[in-house]
C-alpha cells in the first residue's frame, strides 16, 4: 500500500516571522497587530480579537466556574488560570527578584512585584489622573470615587 504524501501551503503572518498550515490560524494570529477585536460582550461591550476570550470573559458575567483545583477546590473561569495556580501548590518559585531575594510562582506576580522598587505605576485613571502600581488598584479606585 502506497501512501501519497501533500505538502500542505503554508501561511505567513503580513507582519512577523509567524506561520501556519491554516490560513484561519494567521489570520486570528494577525489580529494581535492590527487590534482589530471582532467579538464583542453583550453585556459590558468589551471586545476581543478571538472568540475564546470572549467566552472566558463572560464568565465574570455569569459566575460560571468550570476548572476546580484538585488540591484546594478553587475554582477558575479559564484553564490556563488553574495551570498557573498549581505552582502554588507544589511550593516551586522560580520567578526571582532581580532586587530582592522575592520569588513567585509566576511571571505575572513577579512583574507586580518588581513596581516596587522601580516605582513604576503603568495604570492610570481616566477620570482624574491619578496612578497606580496594581491594575487591582485602579479598579478599586474607579469604584470607589468615579462610580
Amino acid at each position: 500500500r502506497q501512501r501519497m504524501v501533500t505538502r500542505r501551503r503554508v501561511h505567513q503572518c503580513r507582519f512577523c516571522p509567524y506561520s501556519s498550515h491554516f490560513k484561519t490560524v494567521v489570520t486570528v494570529h494577525e489580529r494581535t497587530h492590527t487590534g482589530e477585536r471582532l467579538f464583542s460582550c453583550s453585556v459590558c461591550q468589551k471586545a476581543f480579537s478571538r472568540e475564546y476570550h470572549l467566552r472566558v470573559h463572560e464568565r465574570c458575567h455569569t459566575g460560571e466556574r468550570p476548572y476546580r483545583c484538585q488540591i484546594c477546590q478553587k475554582t477558575f473561569a479559564d484553564m490556563s488560570h488553574l495551570v498557573r495556580h498549581g505552582a502554588i501548590h507544589t511550593g516551586n518559585k522560580p520567578f526571582k527578584c532581580g532586587m530582592c531575594d522575592a520569588a513567585f510562582h509566576d511571571r505575572f506576580h513577579l512583574r507586580c512585584h518588581e513596581r516596587n522598587h522601580s516605582g513604576e505605576r503603568p495604570f492610570q485613571c481616566e477620570v482624574c489622573g491619578k496612578t497606580f502600581m496594581q491594575k487591582v488598584g485602579l479598579n478599586v479606585h474607579q469604584r470607589k470615587h468615579h462610580p
